[in-house]
């Protein structure tokens, strides 16, 4: 199997400089032991979550001057760790969370590139059962994570679960035709819902579709 090959980068959000490793493209990969694909992730699938995507840009952005106070914080389906790694610059209570098993890996490595103090990482399939003893969130991040019809479904649980009574909760989704269901599902379970204000992406502006969701819940 080829070596994988690596895109460095250095990219602006805010007033923060982000350093950060993503795979060079959508060819990349490595599995030797089978771990991703024993979890259901193809050799298709499997870079997806080391390229940078629009709507992480996006999120990236959102957090340079987001108020987080002292809000504990979790970002779902994390890849390389953007918001994160922002978040983490900003001195906030970040975790971050991904399916894939490389993705902590790759957390790691970006916060190390960045000198940043390590960021607590957990993976999980939303639908796996989840760690009793993880602490809730205070405020759920997450890009681009509704690109399959029944993750609305799994998405919303998993939020619920890891979700404190009030809690505040910032999708950005990338327009992909699952924004509706996701929402109504998420009134369900006690949240309203805005659309925040649109931010360009740092690559390919103009064929950016999505939206910034943004869930409250008081409870």
């Amino acid at each position: 199997m080829a070596a994988i090959r690596y895109r460095y980068q250095t990219t602006e959000f805010g007033h923060h400089d982000i350093h950060y490793r993503s795979l060079r493209d959508r060819q990349q990969f490595d599995d030797d032991y089978g771990e991703a694909e024993s979890l259901g992730i193809s050799s298709a699938s499997w870079p997806l979550f080391g390229m940078v995507w629009q709507s992480g840009e996006v999120l990236a952005e959102l957090m340079t001057d987001y108020n987080i106070n002292s809000r504990r914080i979790l970002e779902i389906g994390c890849g390389v760790g953007l918001a994160s790694l922002v978040l983490n610059e900003r001195l906030a209570d970040i975790s971050a969370t991904d399916v894939h098993p490389s993705a902590g890996d790759y957390l790691e490595h970006n916060t190390q590139l960045n000198n940043g103090k390590q960021i607590p990482f957990f993976r999980t399939a939303w639908e796996d059962q989840q760690d009793g003893e993880i602490k809730k969130f205070d405020l759920i991040i997450g890009s681009d994570l509704l690109y399959e019809q029944q993750h609305s479904k799994n998405l919303s649980i998993f939020i619920e679960y890891f979700a404190k009574p009030k809690c505040e909760v910032i999708i950005v989704e990338a327009g992909r035709g699952y924004r509706n269901n996701f929402i109504q599902r998420m009134e369900a379970l006690g949240f309203s819902v805005e659309q925040l204000n649109a931010i360009s992406p740092k690559t390919k502006p103009d064929a950016f579709k999505g939206r910034i969701l943004q869930f409250n819940r008081n409870v």
